[in-house]
């Protein structure tokens, strides 16, 4: 199995929120072309540390990437390294810190900021570095590196919805609407995304609390979605995907080599 993948993190989404607020990604699972999984993130249930285990399928407890501040190239292989290394092609419109786990650690905005180097794992990226840098110029981004590279492999991670709830809390209109506005976002790229023939998974790397944080274990902490949309996923509702799973299920979607964990369950 061969397919071009876009997996886009909604960075601090819970699943409670993604359950009732993402309108148009919802309209996909109700026509029966889409499936809404939940996870339960690892821990910490922080960003950078979530990062790196999304990409590599690897738990922060084991890659050493636990806390935010830890700013150094990953020890462990990622998608970018999986597909670069089969002769696909990868970009990334992502935070700064993905940059600096696969591509150049410290990141330097002049240097990093737009990159476009084949020998790195993230080949063509777009990164920014400010928690309120818009989601719909992140977007715009992601669409400018799909049609000028042709990426086999798309990572697309706005970073609103978190800010957002560093802001206000959970529950709050502000958070909310942060993420019916990524879904609106999302409606104007995902179909056609689908008709070019992109798998697209939607996930998040953790949620948020009402003290306008996440580190631990309630469930609106670690408990996020995993949306999945196209003609290479089963879509069977009885699929338990997990969060060191998504790594390499994008592999096996991309029909690169690898050694990480798959859940078979949400492929056809």
């Amino acid at each position: 199995m061969k397919h071009n993948v876009i997996l886009i993190l909604l960075d601090g989404l819970s699943y409670s929120v993604a359950h009732h607020a993402m309108g148009h990604l919802l309209a996909y699972r109700n026509a029966g072309r889409a499936a809404l999984y939940k996870l339960e993130c690892e821990l910490p249930s922080l960003s950078r540390p979530l990062y790196e285990c999304i990409l590599t399928g690897v738990a922060p407890i084991d890659s050493g990437i636990v806390h935010n501040q830890v700013s150094r190239l990953s020890s462990q292989r990622s998608v970018f390294h999986y597909a670069t290394d089969a002769g696909l092609t990868t970009a990334a419109a992502a935070y700064h810190w993905v940059s600096e786990l696969y591509n150049r650690s410290p990141f330097i905005a002049a240097r990093d900021r737009h990159t476009d180097d084949v020998d790195l794992p993230i080949q063509h990226g777009h990164f920014y570095y400010v928690d309120h840098y818009p989601d719909s110029h992140l977007f715009d981004d992601a669409e400018h590196l799909r049609t000028a590279h042709a990426p086999h492999f798309l990572f697309v991670h706005p970073m609103n919805i978190d800010d957002a709830g560093h802001k206000h809390g959970l529950d709050t209109p502000q958070y909310r609407n942060s993420a019916r506005s990524a879904d609106i976002l999302l409606a104007e790229y995902l179909q056609r995304w689908l008709d070019a023939g992109y798998q697209v998974l939607v996930t998040a790397d953790h949620g948020m609390n009402n003290d306008r944080s996440h580190n631990g274990v309630l469930p609106e902490e670690r408990e996020v979605p995993l949306f999945v949309l196209g003609d290479a996923f089963s879509l069977d509702p009885d699929a338990q995907p997990k969060q060191t799973e998504i790594c390499g299920t994008v592999c096996e979607l991309l029909g690169v080599p690898h050694d990480k964990p798959v859940c078979k369950e949400v492929l056809k």
